[in-house]
């Protein structure tokens, strides 16, 4: 059974409260908090301030991406953002020094993640799988959401799937971007633990209904 992530990227921003009080009654896992800069990606969306409410908001995983450059700069603000049941995720092409990275974010107790690109081989998380908690594995070039889905990313999941049960590890595959109820099945079935729904669950007549098909993969 996946954990389900939805993407708050898609709710409504003007009526957050309700969207967060629906996913507290849903059989979703986590908060998805998508942070973007305006310069690892053309976007931008919110920042520690917003993360704070979310937090507030519920008792579940928040799971924080950040689409940022130097994310060592902002990591504690996050942390102190998030309180102690935070994963955080870096983009492997935003980090030229990825180990000092992931130790900040344990040395901070939260959970490490390492988000990579549709164009960014797995084989480049061979020095640092065994140091982190989760990859973030992009199925769509990040920055935008209601993308499809890029379909090499199945192979991607294979073999980084391969690469962690070889190595014995305890590291979550998430999938974000493009995941609709058509092809959650097979993401989950190449070796994928966590689901990034943000249109398909937002853009449902019944989001929680949805949130539980996803749940019974």
């Amino acid at each position: 059974m996946p954990i389900v992530a939805p993407s708050l990227l898609s709710a409504n921003f003007l009526d957050l409260d309700a969207d967060c009080k629906m996913l507290n009654e849903s059989q979703a896992d986590w908060f998805h908090l998508d942070i973007m800069d305006g310069r690892f990606v053309p976007n931008i969306s919110f920042g520690p301030m917003l993360v704070s409410f979310f937090r507030k908001a519920t008792t579940k995983v928040c799971d924080l991406h950040l689409m940022i450059e130097e994310p060592a700069k902002y990591a504690e603000q996050f942390k102190n953002a998030g309180a102690d049941i935070l994963f955080l995720s870096v983009h492997i092409e935003a980090c030229p020094h990825l180990h000092r990275n992931i130790q900040q974010i344990k040395a901070l107790g939260m959970k490490a993640g390492v988000a990579i690109n549709p164009h960014t081989p797995v084989e480049s998380l061979q020095d640092v799988i065994a140091d982190i908690d989760l990859v973030c594995m992009m199925s769509v070039n990040p920055g935008f959401g209601g993308q499809k889905f890029i379909h090499h990313t199945l192979k991607k999941i294979k073999t980084l799937r391969n690469m962690i049960d070889e190595k014995g590890l305890n590291v979550l595959i998430e999938i974000d971007g493009g995941v609709t109820l058509e092809n959650a099945g097979t993401n989950v079935a190449a070796g994928a633990d966590v689901l990034v729904a943000g249109n398909t669950v937002y853009s449902s007549k019944d989001p929680k209904a949805t949130i539980a098909q996803l749940k019974k993969l």
